[in-house]
């Protein structure tokens, strides 16, 4: 029975918590809010998501720019089928996605060249699936939920191995969102080499010379300190065994006689000498300490010129025919400088200009001199024992992909397609006058879309078991699927729990079996910022005190700061009492002064996950079991009376109202009518009726004995009465798994731990007959049976009362057409739906068939082949 009265709670814990927590879907919903920017005005909108995939992908020329597409606008038509019709029909909750773009036609050739045509028009670009306020899209008649992807962030990273001589070796690879990966490398004898693309290795000064510091001269003042030193006297002897940083060259002859970089000699300096140079400039160095990297591959660098490096990179890259300059300079282009095959993604950019120090724009999202160089830098800095290397396992180098960033790849490949097609097409010699209709083919972005909703690893069918099933699957964090890992190549160190998870991914829940560590659940406070890092609150403690500020903070910015657990006692004045406090610094545990704290968690919970935080003293369990417990929380059956716990942790309400299951009231208001279909509130805005004396009312319905995905039953049962005062957000009604609006999995039974004559041995239980007598454990399920008929070559099966060899006792819940009557009690082995199938060995004349159907089939000709309850069912038929 329905619980009439709201259930109240009395909070016994210490540690206030510091903040409220977040709706528990915006993981889901706000990413997509971002993705679609549906309520922004065209001209408002931000260029993320949809918006600066088409402004990427657009204007479209042809080769002689007659031709130009571009865009102006996108919108959403409205909505052809409610959410209800979508799960009846089969079909898919989504609405047309229309562009405007602009078609500009020129005739003319070069200077001359003139704007001739404009055509403007809608184009239609297929049906764009569209979310739920659950978090949830209805594909083709089923819930289905996508899940956040976990990869490596794009960026810069720092390694180091070892050589099998022992010695450390040190290396950095650039990874950008879109385009070739770079690698440098420093070997044993340093010397600095690049991979392109895991290609054959080149010298790291050659790729400088390519992006613009062509001579030794300009490569060595980038790393080295350079002074000038005369030749003359006892000083000139001192410069021996130095480094040159100029290029000598006699200007009669033409001969190089020093060339910058080389080691200077006594011969070196007789013949400087005999040329009559008064001073030169030298690299200035600690030979004892540094390693000469940059000298050492300039003297073993076979190019000396900007146009010989652009050479020996497209030798490299492209094997066979010599290039021209111009076809070498356009390689190196579109490898690292044009944005449309290589793109950092202003999150890559971010990391580049965080880890380096630099302070390139981010909208700049293609490579950079500076990078090049930068990165040389700072490998050599490590080669000398200064910096650090990156840890990939940090959460400050991994970042999640939502909703929103899936579905804008997904466009970014369907549009280029198109943009592909429309260029073909506008080079093609036609007829028929082009118009932007005519150019655009709908099926290209729209099967993109269908292909991943579809099939996609990380678009999953929901799990609809309970309420926290459906809550936990949408704030799944998985390290799998396309461009991510697989089960195989994970090892140990990317499963393990890292000190970064700490407020930001679940500790506790994570699969048993293969998948551990590799999906894991956003912790409870936890957020996904703008460049796909994970967040989490702290409050703000400056001199010991809290200020009352919470700030959201990355990993990176974490490393930063020493912070104090949540149940450090604060005083009234929001002072921490103790003078000396255990903190936490990255993975470390020390016990500080408190005016060294600088943040303070939020909540005990904000460590764990919506599951894990559902357990009682939860700090009392071992690990192990604790995630054997969130677990199988998630595979709790709605009970037929489901009862709310009499020892909650407070999160029971939150996780029922978050997983949308419940009807929340939208405003204030009474109730004026109740039934078990609808429920219907007078709001205290609406005073009195219109013209016609009816009022505004609010009216809700209620979803009554529907199949969830897993064939539990999904039922709402309102817990108001006629009369009721309702506050706005007040529970209207409650959902599966839910009891006064709170989370109820189970039922609050009297459990006795010991032995009964042994019929309780190991893992048996004694239940009492009461429990299955009052249905304390009874849960209810729905499953749905299909029948197919065909047309065999033998004649057509039909459906039918009229079952050969079939007792009418059998036949007694069957209608006149031989399909079950609702609210027939069914057994194993009962008829469900009658067939026949034709069992005759030849094909049937014309007459014959006219014979047959006249005068129906005779008994013999057909075999019974009728739909029948499985084995073990027992239940009631509630539709057909």
């Amino acid at each position: 029975m329905a619980r009439k009265t709201p259930v109240v709670r009395k909070d016994f814990g210490r540690i206030p918590s510091g903040t409220a927590l977040p709706n528990l879907l915006d993981v889901q919903l706000k990413s997509y809010e971002s993705f679609l920017q549906a309520t922004v005005e065209p001209e408002k909108r931000e260029r993320i998501g949809l918006q600066q995939i088409f402004l990427e992908i657009f204007p479209i020329s042809d080769i002689r720019e007659s031709h130009t597409l571009e865009f102006v606008r996108y919108a959403l038509g409205t909505k052809r089928y409610s959410i209800e019709e979508c799960q009846e029909r089969n079909m898919t909750f989504a609405a047309p996605l229309k562009a405007t773009l602009r078609l500009v036609i020129r005739e003319g050739e070069g200077k001359d060249k003139r704007v001739k045509d404009i055509i403007e028009q809608d184009v239609y670009l297929g049906e764009l699936p569209l979310i739920t306020e659950r978090g949830t899209f209805i594909i083709n008649g089923s819930e289905r939920v996508i899940v956040s992807q976990l990869h490596r962030s794009p960026g810069v990273f720092f390694d180091e191995g070892v050589h099998p001589n022992g010695k450390q070796i040190f290396s950095a690879r650039i990874i950008p969102y879109r385009g070739s990966w770079v690698e440098f490398e420093i070997d044993v004898n340093d010397i600095m080499h690049v991979h392109i693309d895991s290609r054959r290795k080149m010298h790291a000064t050659t790729i400088l010379r390519a992006v613009g510091y062509s001579t030794n001269e300009e490569i060595i003042r980038l790393f080295h300190e350079v002074k000038e030193v005369p030749l003359s006297g006892k000083k000139a002897e001192k410069i021996v065994d130095s480094f040159a940083a100029e290029t000598i060259i006699d200007t009669e002859t033409g001969e190089i006689v020093l060339k910058a970089g080389e080691v200077i000699t006594d011969k070196d300096l007789d013949k400087l000498a005999d040329l009559k140079v008064k001073k030169l400039k030298i690299v200035e160095s600690d030979e004892h300490r540094e390693a000469h990297v940059i000298l050492n591959t300039l003297a073993k660098d076979p190019t000396s010129s900007r146009e010989e490096a652009l050479n020996k990179i497209y030798a490299l890259l492209r094997p066979g025919e010599p290039p021209t300059l111009e076809m070498a300079e356009g390689l190196l282009e579109k490898l690292f400088f044009n944005a449309k095959r290589y793109d950092l993604g202003e999150v890559g950019r971010y990391m580049i200009n965080q880890r380096l120090s630099l302070d390139i724009p981010l909208n700049h999202t293609t490579l950079h001199q500076h990078d090049f160089t930068s990165i040389i830098k700072y490998l050599i800095d490590l080669r000398n024992g200064r910096g650090f290397i990156d840890d990939i396992d940090h959460l400050g180098n991994r970042r999640a992909r939502t909703v929103g960033e899936l579905l804008s790849n997904l466009f970014s490949v369907g549009l280029s397609r198109v943009a592909r097609n429309i260029r073909e097409r506008m080079s093609l010699k036609d007829s028929d006058p082009l118009t932007p209709q005519a150019l655009i083919n709908a099926r290209t972005v729209s099967s993109v879309i269908e292909t991943f909703f579809g099939s996609s690893q990380l678009s999953q069918f929901m799990d609809q078991t309970n309420p926290l099933s459906e809550l936990t699957h949408k704030r799944r964090l998985s390290a799998l699927g396309p461009g991510g890992l697989t089960r195989e190549r994970a090892g140990f160190e990317v499963r393990d729990v890292h000190h970064t998870h700490y407020g930001r991914l679940c500790p506790v829940e994570t699969p048993e079996g293969p998948n551990i560590g590799l999906i894991a659940s956003l912790a409870t406070y936890a957020r996904i910022n703008r460049y796909g890092f994970i967040e989490t609150p702290y409050r703000k403690i400056k001199d010991g005190k809290f200020t009352g500020d919470i700030e959201f903070l990355t990993a990176d910015e974490e490393d930063r700061h020493i912070i104090a657990q949540a149940n450090e006692e604060l005083d009234d004045h929001g002072r921490l009492v103790k003078p000396m406090v255990t903190a936490r610094q990255r993975d470390d545990y020390p016990v500080v002064p408190r005016e060294k704290i600088d943040y303070m968690d939020v909540s005990p919970r904000q460590l764990v996950s919506v599951a894990a935080s559902l357990i009682p003293f939860l700090e009392h369990d071992d690990a192990n079991r604790a995630l054997m417990g969130s677990n199988m929380q998630r595979q709790a059956l709605p009970l037929l009376n489901p009862e709310t716990p009499l020892v909650g942790t407070g999160m029971e309400k939150t996780t029922a109202t978050d997983a949308g299951v419940t009807i929340l009231a939208r405003r204030a208001g009474k109730v004026v009518y109740v039934d078990a279909q609808r429920i219907v509130v007078r709001p205290n805005v609406v005073a009195r009726p219109d013209e016609l004396g009816f009022y505004e009312d609010d009216t809700y319905f209620l979803t009554k004995f529907k199949r969830s995905n897993q064939d539990t039953c999904l039922d709402q049962r309102p817990i108001v009465e006629v009369g009721d005062s309702v506050s706005a957000g007040a529970v209207l009604a409650d959902g599966p798994g839910t009891d006064g609006g709170e989370l109820a999995l189970g039922r609050n039974v009297l459990v006795a731990f010991m032995p009964w004559s042994g019929y309780n041995f190991e893992d048996a239980i004694i239940l009492s007959e009461r429990m299955i007598v009052d249905d304390i454990f009874t849960s209810i399920h729905i499953e749905e049976f299909e029948l197919q008929v065909r047309d065999t070559k033998r004649g057509s099966e039909e459906i039918t009362r009229e079952i050969p060899n079939v007792s009418e006792e059998a036949l007694l819940n069957l209608d006149e057409n031989g399909i079950v009557r609702i609210g027939a009690e069914i057994e194993a082995g009962d008829i469900l739906v009658g067939k026949v199938t034709p069992k005759g060995e030849t094909e049937l004349s014309p007459e014959e068939r006219l014979l047959r159907a006249i005068f129906g089939e005779k008994a013999g000709d057909v075999r019974d082949a009728s739909l029948k309850a499985p084995p073990g069912m027992k239940g009631i038929v509630i539709d057909t």
